[in-house]
């Protein structure tokens, strides 16, 4: 019978860099002032942001944001990268925030935002592939 070898244990290397806590806070006041021009409810607000407590979405409009956990890390990282795609694709800033509420076959004939409050990062993830692709990214 072959005896099993011990394979010596590695570090593990993201391929992705993580996230800096400096960088999600900023990422943090930034979804703040784009769900404003988004015209998002709070409620609205927190199941984008995976369910965050409306007490904590409260403390982040007014500049506290604390500890921000790698899953929410990825969808502010996505919902960056989501404002980033629409400031490529539309020259008009305002019709860039319009774009996310307005029905769109892309989808089925409902919103980009329609998509991302069924509330899964996989959704946010949906709209910014798409988004990507159309600016060529």
């Amino acid at each position: 019978m072959p005896q099993l070898q011990l394979i010596e244990k590695t570090a593990h290397q993201p391929t992705v860099p993580e996230i800096s806590d400096a960088e999600s806070e900023a990422m943090a006041r930034a979804v703040v002032n784009l769900f404003t021009k988004w015209s998002l409810s709070d409620a609205q607000a927190t199941i984008l942001l995976g369910g965050l407590s409306p007490r904590t979405w409260a403390r982040w409009k007014t500049g506290s944001v604390g500890r921000v956990p790698r899953d929410l890390k990825a969808r502010l990282s996505n919902l960056m990268g989501i404002h980033k795609a629409l400031r490529i694709i539309f020259t008009d800033a305002k019709r860039g925030y319009k774009w996310i509420s307005q029905n769109n076959n892309t989808f089925g004939g409902t919103s980009a935002l329609d998509i991302m409050l069924a509330g899964e990062l996989t959704d946010i993830m949906r709209v910014r592939r798409y988004l990507d692709s159309v600016r060529g990214g």
